[in-house]
């Protein structure tokens, strides 16, 4: 029996006869990872509330014929339970997992920089403090330049010439110049392109200072070029709530 470790991110759960179900995980050092969980469906399972979505295990498994099997889980960051409380935020961790799912189309595969991706994706959900909308598209963003689709922002997606440009076509992959321009580019007003640098840089005192109609309209660019480069639409995107953080009092 050959024995391995990882830590990972669950992504989702399916059911496998009457007790089992099958985990797909994101992983540090293996990447993508599908693996049985045995008996965890009964009551007197020792970890079935250990691999629910957004858990974030240290796992343990050993190499089966088809698929892997897992031994033992430990808790590293309980994720699930402040996001399955709040719509919002549960939606937008959602889309996370799914979008990761997606990007990590080979099994065993390393994606170290998707899992820790991820993982502050969804501390950041959980901790509550940032605007749960905003995370989501700094890491669509951030997971779409890891697969080598991030939107060109600050210069024509064709022939690289530098902005400010006022024309973005997402089938040409991003801003374009007068002369790139084609039919069909929308016309997004500067400070949402200022919003998308922003949240692809991590500067988020700039994307935090947005207004709500920006914040729109930049989530309706990202998500558009998400789906556009995965050629079919996510199940959980259309469910985020976008709605903006209510500021506390004095704030």
């Amino acid at each position: 029996m050959s024995l391995y470790r990882d830590t990972g991110v669950v992504l989702r759960v399916h059911k496998l006869g009457e007790a089992d179900r099958i985990i797909t995980f994101l992983t540090r050092r293996y990447g993508k990872v599908r693996a049985v969980a045995k008996g965890v469906r009964r009551t007197t399972s020792r970890f079935g509330a250990r691999l629910e979505p957004f858990g974030h295990v240290d796992v343990q498994f050993y190499t089966g014929r088809t698929l892997d099997v897992i031994t033992q889980v430990q808790t590293v960051d309980a994720f699930a339970l402040p996001l399955v409380g709040d719509y919002q935020r549960y939606t937008a961790a959602s889309a996370i997992a799914e979008t990761a799912d997606r990007l990590t189309v080979e099994e065993g595969e390393p994606a170290m920089r998707l899992y820790l991706l991820v993982v502050g994706a969804l501390r950041a959900l959980a901790d509550g403090q940032r605007d749960a909308s905003l995370v989501l598209d700094a890491f669509l963003l951030r997971a779409m330049a890891f697969a080598g689709w991030a939107p060109a922002i600050t210069e024509c997606a064709r022939c690289g010439l530098p902005g400010p440009h006022t024309a973005f076509n997402v089938q040409a992959g991003g801003l374009l110049c007068g002369n790139c321009r084609v039919p069909g580019s929308v016309h997004p007003a500067p400070e949402v392109l200022v919003l998308l640098e922003s949240l692809l840089h991590g500067d988020w005192d700039v994307a935090e200072a947005s207004v709500a109609g920006t914040r729109r309209d930049a989530s309706g660019i990202v998500a558009a070029h998400l789906q556009w480069h995965l050629e079919r639409q996510l199940k959980s995107l259309p469910l985020v709530e976008r709605r903006a953080k209510e500021l506390q009092p004095g704030k």
